[in-house]
């Protein structure tokens, strides 16, 4: 079945970073648009970044210049390196299987300012 297991979420001071991993299994991942995405308190999900199976990127204008979606795929994970982080980036983070019903459990990351 697919799984997509997320980690590396935390408390950072403004202006520090993180870097966001997925584990993903149960399918062919290589072949595989993935996606990172966010929900803050009270707000809708929204789009950060994703990446398809050729490595192409697209990003959110708010994180524009500031995060990088990667992949790795020998080890089936997807990366998001997050850096100049801002009190608002506070938010559950969530991988996706693009174009699918599957999502990760959510990692928490909180900027403190």
């Amino acid at each position: 079945q697919v799984q997509l297991v997320e980690s590396g979420g935390g408390l950072v001071q403004a202006g520090g970073s993180l870097r966001l991993s997925c584990a993903a299994s149960g399918f062919i991942f290589s072949t595989t648009n993935m996606g990172w995405y966010r929900q803050a308190p009270g707000k809708q999900r929204e789009l950060v970044a994703t990446i398809t199976s050729g490595g192409s990127t697209n990003y959110a204008d708010s994180v524009k210049g500031r995060f990088t979606i990667s992949r790795d795929n020998a080890k089936n994970s997807v990366y998001l390196q997050m850096n100049s982080l801002k009190p608002e980036d506070t938010a559950v983070y969530y991988c996706r299987k693009e174009w699918s019903i599957y999502w990760g459990q959510g990692t928490q990351v909180t900027v403190s300012s």
